[in-house]
């Protein structure tokens, strides 16, 4: 009907009979019904009707025949059709549409059904063009009169769908910045909050409540941190820029840890183009800049002369170790308390003062180091000489003392219904009850004033200048504490990652800490994750654990804008409760299972000190120098040859090489986990180990981003920009790890040692398991929809050797969680120019998920250091599948069917799909912006158009009788509303495309 000119047929038949003199209602209301249908499933009804000149009759109908039921609710559908088309709705605004049905809403009154059917139509007239006349108007106010009327006058609860109705005209209204300063104004939140919590009290009121909540989130009054600037504290003057120039613009997208997170991209960012994905571009430097990284292949040219006697130790690591590395300004107590080693009394610095012993000597006398492969001495040593922006010279007791994992798996925490309605009610409580507001700053990280205890006994005391540590500023705000993280260095975002250490609790007693400023539209707080809590206490007590914690943990978007920035700009909450086991504790929280620079060098001293220098060769070096002056370290890990004769010393210098990074985004601290795990298990005496070490040189950086990590930034390095986009053109002086992890990946290349495998280690904030990202030329194009033939193209399948080896020996491992696809969005990182410009066809990004697993022996339980270091053994153990063919095992591999006979093994789990999403929607809604009220159904129209066709003409006559009865009370009522719109009745027609007709006082003059 609608594809033969139906809808215009109905048009133009409803205009001429309106026309008329004295319509007649027996041709024009079935005429009304019909158009109604047939215009609901007509998309372009509103556009005929304007060019019908069809709108403003039918409004004028509606106006005169507002005391006749069914003749306004025939008129009510059409032009709730006609509103589909944007200019439509504005016409009908323009002559006063909105004031015409808004009239019709009574105030409380028995007549329900009728009372939402008015305020369905009202809703749909709001249209984004009608709202900011409506909110002038005073709707705004009126319409929460009409709701708390309704609510007041409901003790039986009979009239919730209304309530609903007028719920969602407030939405509705509130789409604007005027509506809801007006809604705000008007005491809208309270309103909301007080009838909201009647509804709680109530059985069956529930589904009141969450549109409630959401108006109040999306009226909350945007609120700027208390922050003097969006920027970091930390600066750090950039070679060849100015000290006052910041960095350039930064990229607002905010984009997940992941260097290649590509749930949510469109099709159109895969690289399409076979010939660019096949081509291999120019080095971008001189091959003979490429000798300066001769010194990086120390096996190549070392001649083994020292075989049969003890290896040499490096003098400059022994002199680090061995220096004095006593703390400073210690007390001398010989009772040592978990209260005594706030971070204040645990130095870094190397010079002993006085006769005391150290804090380091009293407690390495009195507890003894007990964590394998850490040495707190080594630790200190290291941190002495590590460079900071702040200067450090505290450590933090994790770090120092040491981790072991928990002896037990740690399940997800489960979510308790309704917990983020809570914390907004809580919300809503600071805006509404202001009085009661501490507002007191207990740590500022701009202010060392504020770093010591507070003025109140009773708030807690905070403390993050440390190394890795993370938290500008923590204010006692009322039973709980907002915590605002530092922006990375050198620019105003990246605001995840956090560290600091808490005291001066209570036990047994719960802390809510709301982290406002973060940025990600979703967390997996959200699915089961939970912060790491390390206590001091439980440390001495023999438990140096980082564990698992919080209750109550959720995550949504909040009131708070940058203190300078955007108004429009976002924020989301973290918010947490845990309750300490003891009293005047010191505990750290974090974001993460931290990992730092300092553990780092020290954890490569303990392990060359570990080894067998006849047997493994192990040599650091320092790739290049950071921005900041720190050394970037560069391990190689082989056999020794069994003797020094050509065939041997032939065959180690053409094994194929493997190169390994990690950490280029200092907030993914799980990966440097991993990483631990890969190089404790090279230098083992494990027999795989043993086999990898003699199939393969393994060149491994395990910390890309060293003054990042150290400076507790999240995703940047000093220069405020992400190092993972920096592959394509490093510059040398800005991004000198990257610039040089390129120009060493160049010169081996050159010297046909081209690796087999490059893996950079990374972690992911967003999924779940541990899966990787490749890249094929196959996949990418097939994806992408392309017009080329992919059954054309040939591909060696290589690269999924790897990610089938993991899926069947690594229980963490998610095959189907992999994909292959090259985006142009990507095109900078480090997997892909890896395999573009070296040819390297298992060229990888390994992501590990922050919180657990949804599948196989670790389901539902949140990943430990256990687990991610298991990981990183389970990667270099499916390096044998790239060998197994050339490689002699030994007796005690072969006895490990598992790494051998791959092919024959069945999957130990099932993956997901990776076309399905990671996460089903979260149980609370994250945002607030969005109505949760469905759109109207085709089929309900169609109901309600055949129940006012079949009902009788008797029932309408007893619904004027009710009309006339109840006039002068709803007009006593409208003029209470607003007065301003009564005794106006003229329709002005501010833009017709009707020519020659002019509308006054509701009548047509030809």
């Amino acid at each position: 009907m609608i594809s033969k000119g139906g809808s215009e047929a109905l048009l133009s038949a409803l205009v001429t009979t309106a026309r008329t003199f004295s319509p007649n209602f027996t041709i024009l209301l079935p005429l009304l019904h019909l158009l109604a249908k047939v215009g609901h499933r007509d998309r372009r009804i509103g556009m005929k009707a304007e060019k019908a000149e069809a709108v403003l009759p039918t409004l004028t109908l509606l106006k005169q025949n507002v005391k006749h039921t069914r003749r306004t609710a025939a008129c009510l559908w059409v032009l709730q059709v006609f509103c589909s088309s944007v200019t439509t709705a504005t016409l009908l605004g323009q002559n006063r549409g909105l004031d015409v049905i808004f009239r019709l809403i009574p105030p409380h009154t028995t007549r329900h059904k009728r009372t939402v059917k008015l305020l369905n139509h009202f809703h749909i007239f709001l249209s984004e063009a009608n709202v900011r006349a409506a909110v002038a108007k005073g709707y705004v106010s009126a319409l929460l009169k009409l709701y708390e009327d309704w609510h007041n006058k409901d003790p039986d609860h009979e009239t919730i769908p209304i309530r609903l109705a007028l719920l969602h005209c407030l939405h509705q209204t509130t789409h604007c910045s005027a509506g809801r300063d007006a809604l705000v104004a008007q005491g809208g939140i309270s309103l909301l909050y007080h009838t909201t919590q009647t509804c709680l009290a109530s059985n069956g009121l529930e589904s009141l409540v969450e549109p409630a909540v959401q108006l109040m989130r999306k009226c909350y009054p945007k609120c700027p941190l208390p922050l003097t600037s969006d920027q970091s504290v930390y600066t750090f003057p950039l070679p060849g820029r100015p000290t006052d120039t910041a960095p350039g613009p930064q990229d607002v997208s905010f984009e997940d840890d992941s260097d290649d997170d590509i749930e949510n991209e469109e099709d159109d960012d895969l690289e399409s183009d076979v010939n660019k994905l096949r081509s291999r571009p120019e080095p971008d430097r001189p091959l003979e800049q490429l000798g300066q990284y001769v010194r990086l292949c120390p096996e190549l040219h070392h001649d083994f002369q020292d075989l049969d006697s003890d290896s040499e130790v490096d003098s400059s690591s022994d002199e680090e170790v061995e220096g004095d590395q006593d703390g400073k300004g210690e007390p001398p107590e010989n009772h040592l308390q978990a209260c005594d080693f706030h971070s204040h009394f645990l130095s870094s610095a190397s010079v002993k003062q006085d006769s005391h012993p150290s804090m380091v000597d009293r407690l390495l006398e009195k507890h003894g180091a007990c964590i394998p492969h850490h040495d707190p001495r080594m630790y200190t040593a290291a941190a002495a000489l590590t460079k900071s922006i702040p200067e450090y010279s505290i450590l933090a007791f994790p770090d120092f003392w040491g981790h072991l994992p928990p002896q037990s798996k740690e399940p997800m925490a489960g979510r308790k219904p309704n917990v983020q309605r809570k914390k907004v009610f809580e919300d809503v409580q600071r805006l509404l009850n202001p009085e009661d507001i501490i507002d007191e700053v207990v740590f500022d990280l701009e202010d060392p004033s504020s770093q010591g205890s507070p003025d109140h006994s009773d708030s807690l005391s905070f403390f993050s200048k440390f190394e890795c540590g993370n938290l500008r500023k923590a204010v006692h705000v009322r039973r709980y504490y907002d915590l605002i993280l530092n922006a990375d260095a050198n620019c105003s975002q990246h605001h995840q990652w956090f560290y600091f250490e808490v005291s001066g609790m209570a036990a047994n007693v719960p802390y809510r800490f709301n982290i406002i400023n973060c940025e990600k539209a979703n967390s997996q707080f959200n699915y089961g994750m939970q912060p790491v809590l390390y206590s001091v206490r439980e440390a001495l007590e023999g438990r140096p654990n980082w564990l698992r914690t919080g209750t109550e943990v959720c995550y949504y978007r909040n009131s708070f804008c940058p203190s300078r920035g955007q108004k429009s700009s976002s924020f989301y909450t973290l918010t947490f409760t845990v309750t300490f086991k003891h009293n005047e504790d010191v505990c750290y929280l974090a974001y993460h299972y931290p990992y730092t620079y300092s553990a780092l060098q020290s954890h490569l001293q303990v392990l060359q000190r570990s080894v067998d220098p006849r047997k493994l060769f192990f040599r650091q070096q320092s790739l290049c120098n950071t921005l900041a002056g720190n050394p970037c370290p560069l391990v190689t890990i082989t056999a020794c040859p069994s003797s020094k004769s050509w065939k041997d010393l032939h065959q180690l210098r053409n094994r194929p090489c493997v190169v390994l990074t990690a950490r280029v985004h200092p907030g993914e601290s799980n990966a440097s986990w991993v990483m631990k795990g890969t190089l404790e298990f090279l230098c083992s005496s494990d027999p795989v180990a043993e086999a990898l070490r003699e199939a393969y040189i393994f060149k491994i950086i395990p910390m890309l981003n060293p003054d990042g990590v150290i400076n507790g930034t999240h995703r940047c390095s000093l220069n405020g920009e992400d190092l993972n986009r920096q592959w394509m053109k490093p510059d040398p002086v800005l991004s000198p790890t990257i610039y040089h992890a390129k120009g060493f990946l160049y010169y081996l290349n050159s010297i046909g040692k081209t690796p087999l495998v490059f893996c950079d280690y990374h972690g992911h904030s967003r999924k779940k398991n541990v899966f990787l990202y490749g890249c094929s030329v196959k996949e990418t194009v097939w994806q992408s929809g392309s017009a080329v033939n992919t059954a054309t193209l040939k591909e060696d399948p290589g690269y999924r050797t790897i990610p089938k080896t993991l899926d069947r020996i690594a229980p963490a491992f998610s095959f189907n969680s992999c994909n292959y696809l090259v985006e142009k969005s990507r095109e900078a990182t480090a997997r892909v120019v890896v395999w573009r410009e070296m040819g390297v066809l298992r060229s990888y990004t390994m992501e590990s998920t922050y919180n657990g697993c949804d599948q196989g022996v670790f389901k539902g339980m949140q990943t430990g250091t256990g687990e991610l270091e298991e990981m990183g053994v389970k990667f270099c153990q499916s390096l044998l599948s790239l060998r197994r063919n050339t490689m002699l095992y030994n007796r005690r591999v072969i006895s490990q069917p598992t790494l051998l006979n791959l092919d024959d093994n069945l999957l130990d789990h099932k993956s997901r799909n990776c076309f399905e999403d990671d996460e089903p929607p979260c149980v609370e809604e994250i945002e607030y912006l969005n109505d949760s009220f469905p759109e109207p159904n085709r089929n309900d129209l169609d109901s309600e158009v055949n129940g006012n066709t079949s009902s009788a003409e008797e029932e309408e006559d007893d619904e004027e009788e009710h009309q006339t009865t109840g006039n002068s009370r709803r007009r006593s009522m409208k003029s209470r509303l607003y007065p301003h719109l009564i005794g106006q009745e003229t329709l002005n027609i501010k833009r017709s495309p009707c020519n020659g007709m002019n509308i006054s006082n509701g009548q047509y003059l030809s």
